[in-house]
């Protein structure tokens, strides 16, 4: 995996935890540094260390299934960018105020630790599919992270100030991406693309 590609996955991964940053900004009447700083680190910090733990543990069985380590990395990502998106188009027929109104201004360890979780377990998922693509998990790891980072904390301040119509425009192109991703690696290891 090449550093554009990473780039692209690294992005697509985030659009999840930009979309809560987008709510946590709307609910912040009056922002300061350290709300775009501690919603960035949450989420940085999960989605660099969710892929770790996935690749660890698809290491443990990546050279029982070599042969199929291809449609697995289709598989997952196809089926957590098809969530991405159907959770987008569920959420564009919904009010965007009344889905953010359960994300609250707060940022308190409990709460952060819970929407850290629910917007990494993807990257989770990721990592397995890095174990059989042989990615050097550290680097893509701390570059997930990073890329999180500054997307969540751009998030928090569009949020405040645009409010929350972006909120399933990045799901879905955040699936869209991991749905692409996946076909591309199919298609190389199929031999259609080189």
């Amino acid at each position: 995996m090449n550093l554009a590609e990473l780039l692209i996955l690294a992005i697509g991964l985030a659009m999840d935890a930009f979309a809560v940053a987008v709510c946590k900004g709307l609910s912040v009447k009056k922002i300061s540094v350290k709300h775009p700083v501690i919603v960035g680190l949450y989420f940085g910090v999960f989605q660099a260390v969710m892929p770790m733990i996935g690749y660890f543990l698809g290491k443990q069985f990546s050279d029982k299934i070599n042969a199929i380590d291809h449609w697995v990395a289709f598989i997952l990502l196809g089926i957590i960018g098809a969530n991405m998106i159907k959770g987008s188009i569920k959420e564009e027929k919904e009010d965007e105020c009344v889905s953010c109104k359960e994300v609250d201004n707060s940022l308190n360890v409990k709460e952060m630790l819970v929407l850290s979780v629910a917007t990494s377990i993807d990257a989770l998922a990721v990592g397995i599919t890095f174990a059989f693509l042989k990615v050097n998990i550290l680097m893509a790891a701390s570059f997930i992270g990073v890329v999180t980072f500054l997307i969540s904390a751009a998030g928090v301040m569009i949020g405040n100030i645009f409010g929350g119509k972006l909120k399933s425009k990045a799901e879905m192109a955040g699936g869209i991406i991991l749905v692409c991703l996946g076909t591309k690696i199919l298609l190389q290891h199929l031999g259609i693309l080189s």
